[in-house]
């Protein structure tokens, strides 16, 4: 298990590199929720436009870096806090990406001047390709949510939330691969009541948790390039099964649904994964008991679904 306070000395290393993003309050009757006080953390203003520059630079920062770089497989998220944090660490990058990808996160990855390779149409054809090219080369892999350092980076958004307001009982995560939410778990001990979100299209932690192990999932979906590996990590899973008090799963009309909800009441945009957490409320597929404070996070936001030249 990892601890709280390697977490906050993680936190302490990557600081000066990552933004502490902003919560914000809404009425949660807005999205039609009968929450009694409802927060967002905005982590698709991070760096790189999601949390997973945490991670990132958690990997950059404490790890011994050989001088052919480093190498990440993803589904596009990752892949752009890797190639982020290697651009401002001066640090080689080769970043491989399924054909689902999507444009703005494959654009990002070029911008930061990383190499890009697209590996077969799902991130574990990407992450098989990565693997080769760790074997050929030297190159140091940074895994996506199933490596330590990881880990202890995605937990920061627990510690930052949690200095930020104490006012919530209930903390919803949209889970993909599963570093978000077992990284902020490791962080919180059972503190607080931790749900997770998933598509009904990439059920991954619900079936490994149903299975008592990591097991195979579908991995489909409108958020197939955030949200949709085959399996947990190895990592990922014990701190889940520990700490996650239940899973819910989410339609795809309801993620879409959540974008539009939160445009219409925020202005602004998130992509399909980010608005998991939220999709869980407004179609009530999680419902809070009377009373019940909740916080959830907008953890990514590369998406080019606004046209702002019209």
């Amino acid at each position: 298990m990892i601890s709280s306070e390697q977490i906050r000395a993680t936190h302490r290393v990557i600081a000066p590199y990552i933004r502490c993003t902003p919560t914000v309050e809404i009425d949660a009757a807005d999205i039609g929720s009968r929450a009694a006080r409802l927060t967002l953390k905005l982590e698709s203003l991070q760096h790189a436009g999601s949390f997973k520059a945490r991670g990132a630079f958690a990997s950059l920062l404490t790890r011994q870096l050989p001088p052919v770089g480093v190498v990440a497989a993803s589904g596009g998220n990752h892949g752009a806090a890797v190639a982020f944090a290697a651009m401002k660490l001066k640090v080689p990058a080769r970043i491989f990406v399924p054909s689902v990808a999507s444009p703005a996160k494959i654009r990002q990855i070029t911008d930061y001047g990383a190499e890009l390779v697209i590996a077969g149409e799902r991130y574990a054809d990407a992450l098989s390709a990565s693997e080769a090219w760790v074997a050929q080369s030297g190159a140091m892999p940074i895994h996506a949510f199933d490596q330590l350092e990881t880990l202890l980076g995605q937990g920061t958004v627990g510690l930052e939330l949690d200095a930020q307001t104490s006012e919530f009982d209930t903390l919803l995560v949209s889970v993909g691969g599963g570093g978000l939410i077992a990284g902020i778990a490791a962080w919180d001990q059972g503190r607080v009541k931790i749900i997770g979100v998933e598509p009904e299209r990439a059920p991954t932690l619900t079936r490994a948790l149903e299975a008592g192990r990591p097991v195979d999932a579908e991995a489909g979906g409108i958020a197939a390039d955030s949200l949709a590996p085959r399996r947990v990590g190895g990592l990922v899973f014990p701190i889940a099964q520990r700490y996650v008090s239940r899973m819910v799963l989410i339609s795809d009309d309801a993620i879409r649904s959540a974008q539009k909800l939160l445009w219409k009441t925020m202005r602004f945009v998130a992509e399909p994964g980010g608005v998991a957490a939220l999709a869980a409320l407004s179609s009530q597929q999680y419902v809070p008991a009377s009373g019940e404070r909740v916080a959830l996070l907008i953890c990514g936001g590369n998406t080019v679904a606004v046209d702002f030249d019209r």
